[in-house]
Formats: C-alpha cells, structure tokens, sequence
C-alpha cells in the first residue's frame, strides 16, 4: 500500500496539478479542524484496600473492561488485573508481598546514592623470562576481511 507522500510524488510525476491543490486544500481543512487533546495518561493513584474492593464491586457489576476500569478509578490497568486475577491489595496486611515490595522501592527512593567503591588494585604480572618459549597464540583467531 502507498504511502500519501508517494501518492503526492506520483500525482507530480503525472502532472496532475489539480488532484495536488485538491490534496493540499484538504490538509488545510483537517489543521483548521483539528483539535488538541489532553493526554490520557495519569499519574497512579496509591493503591489501598478500598480502591481493591471498589474495583472488584466494578468489575462484578457492570460489563466495564479492565482498560475502562482502570481509567474511571485512575490506576495502571496492570495493577487493576492483579486485584481482580490475585487478589491482592484486598488486606492492609504489612507482610502481604505487594506491600513488602512497596515499602523496599520506598526504601532505595529513600536511601543515600551509594558512595563509589575505590578502584581494586589488581597485581602487575612478571615479565616474560628471558629463557622461557614464547605463548603459542590461539587456534581460534580473529578473522580479517581479507580472509575471506
């Protein structure tokens, strides 16, 4: 399938000035219609016991997806799936896996950068000895363009 910009080069390629004043004066129409709209993106609502059970009451008494779920209560549609597939956030439990993780992410949010460890010194090999034989160099040597 062509894409509009090489429909536009073959309709210049044929001469047809006409279909590209009619193409042009669409576009103007559509720039003059258009509309910007907010971002449907939105920042995370903390996830609590109720909001759980909200969504499940949701979820249980109307035919909503979970995308539309998710959107009408303001949380990630992932953490809409885990309420409704694993049931979690349904208890204030401290211990429950979902809060343990939580609480370490905001632990290391917390935390100090860690300061750089020094650099290893690492042991300076001995010279080859005068006497020894020479490494043989590996069968498995590096190829060069003008190998092949």
């Amino acid at each position: 399938m062509a894409t509009l910009k090489e429909f536009e080069e073959s309709l210049r390629e044929h001469g047809m000035l006409m279909a590209l004043a009619l193409l042009e004066r669409l576009r103007e129409r559509d720039r003059a219609t258009r509309t910007i709209k907010p971002a449907r993106r939105l920042t995370g609502q903390k996830m609590t016991p109720e909001l759980a059970r909200a969504i499940l009451d949701l979820h249980a008494s109307t035919g909503m997806t979970q995308q539309e779920i998710a959107f009408k209560v303001g949380v990630n549609q992932g953490r809409v799936n885990e309420v409704i597939k694993r049931g979690k956030w349904l208890d204030d439990d401290p211990n429950a896996p979902e809060a343990i993780a939580r609480d370490k992410a905001k632990a290391r949010l917390r935390a100090e950068p860690v300061a750089k460890r020094p650099p290893v010194k690492r042991s300076v090999r001995p010279a080859a000895r005068p006497g020894a034989p020479a490494r043989r160099p590996s069968p498995q040597g590096q190829l060069i363009f003008g190998d092949l």
